[in-house]
């Protein structure tokens, strides 16, 4: 199991480019089994749970040829369903969350489709009931092998239908929306999840022939269509990341500049980094975080803390929200960070308590952080990371800690971000892979 061995302190200057986005990319890969036809994707991001579900294709039938790096043409024109029920299937399948999403694409080409019970971050419950209540109204059939964990679904011939969502699944949307294109009818999705990396694939899937209006909103509704073509497609900058840079900057004293942002399509999210304390210039599409040596968190109007709190889109990504509480844990100031859509992804605190933070874990939700305004350095420790987001957070605490951090699991930082130690590196950092 390799780690980071890190020495932090040092203040980092330069630029950043950020990787394509994993989430949209996890749902525009699943969407080239809809057509027969090649499909053009670029700035597909080179890190494991993308190059796992890529090697998933492959196995399944897709035909791939890299073009250059990032980008990639798919062509799934033998696609093998007998595969789906094999042992290996199981087992790729099973440790990508992200596989989930070939449900939808798979029962309406093919009639049916297969999944086991897939993996991800352990952090609290993520149930499926969406995605296959969605599809059932669509007219599929499903089951659950308990004892395999498999979920198995067919359908003859689906159906629109109107369909309100029981919660806004960023997932569960796609893979309902990607069935949909191709059923007999019209369907409407109520309560859809409308994230920037859903408004793409929407947008792909019109440009293969889709119909699908109302996108961006909350309410769409789709035409459906006998079939679909091939289409070039460019994935957006992963807006994780580069809240993850904003963050990075603050806490560790730096002036960097992140290039290229699509700063459109961040919502709320540089304002929240804002309440914080923490200055940032909009510079044409590139965001330029100069060196602070302090950053006061606001308070409500009245005076009273402030809270940050996750929601679904366009409300503050719960991805973004541990960057949030380790960029608190050294501003001026107090917050109440609340995670309102997992209940275990603040269990990492306990990491920033022994390195010298002052924050209060109030439940599996909620934990206030009162900010040292860099009075007292959080200092250097050993730990293991528990997710893809937790990790990052590790990782800009251990840089902006005195002395030597060793981050063990680090498979799970490199999940989600690519090369982060070549290019934290390359701006002053001092990260070694070890192991």
């Amino acid at each position: 199991m390799a780690s980071f061995e890190i020495h932090g302190g040092k203040p980092l200057k330069g630029e950043l480019i950020p990787q394509g986005a994993k989430n949209e990319a996890l749902q525009i890969l699943c969407a080239v089994l809809l057509t027969p036809e090649k499909v053009t994707i670029s700035n597909i991001p080179d890190i494991i749970d993308v190059n796992k579900l890529i090697n998933l294709l492959q196995v399944m039938g897709v035909k791939t040829e890299k073009v250059e790096k990032g980008t990639f043409i798919f062509q799934a024109k033998d696609v093998d369903i007998d595969y789906l029920g094999s042992e290996d299937f199981k087992k790729r399948a099973a440790a990508l969350r992200g596989s989930i999403m070939i449900v939808g694409p798979l029962l309406a080409r093919f009639g049916k489709a297969f999944i086991p019970k897939p993996g991800g971050d352990k952090i609290g419950r993520r149930r499926l009931d969406t995605h296959f209540e969605g599809l059932a109204m669509l007219g599929a059939q499903f089951n659950y092998d308990a004892g395999e964990h498999f979920y198995s679904i067919e359908s003859k011939k689906l159906q629109g239908a109107y369909i309100h969502l029981d919660e806004p699944s960023v997932t569960g949307t796609a893979n309902i929306l990607m069935a949909a294109v191709l059923a007999e009818g019209e369907t409407t999705i109520y309560n859809a999840a409308c994230e920037p990396y859903l408004q793409q694939l929407s947008k792909m899937l019109n440009s293969m022939g889709a119909k699908i209006e109302g996108i961006g909103s909350n309410l769409l509704r789709i035409e459906g269509v006998k079939s679909l073509n091939g289409c070039f497609h460019r994935i957006l900058p992963d807006m994780i990341e580069i809240g993850s840079f904003i963050g990075l900057a603050a806490m560790t004293k730096s002036e960097i500049t992140i290039k290229d942002v699509s700063y459109e399509n961040l919502g709320i999210i540089p304002n929240v980094f804002r309440k914080l304390g923490i200055k940032l210039e909009r510079r044409g599409d590139d965001i330029f975080v100069p060196a602070q040596d302090s950053y006061e968190i606001d308070t409500f109007i009245d005076g009273s803390l402030l809270t940050i709190a996750d929601g679904p889109w366009p409300l503050f990504t719960p991805d973004l929200l541990s960057i949030v509480l380790v960029v608190a844990t050294q501003s001026k100031g107090s917050v109440l960070i609340h995670q309102k859509m997992f209940e275990s992804r603040l269990f990492f605190v306990d990491k920033l308590i022994d390195m010298g933070a002052q924050i209060i874990l109030c439940d599996p939700h909620r934990a206030t952080v009162i900010g040292m305004n860099h009075a007292h350095t959080l200092k250097g420790i050993s730990m293991t990371s528990p997710d893809i987001r937790a990790g990052v957070s590790l990782l800009i605490a251990a840089l902006s800690a005195k002395g030597k951090s060793v981050i063990h699991n680090i498979e799970q930082i490199d999940r989600g971000y690519q090369d982060i130690d070549i290019r934290l590196n390359n701006l002053g950092a001092d990260i070694r892979r070890i192991g």
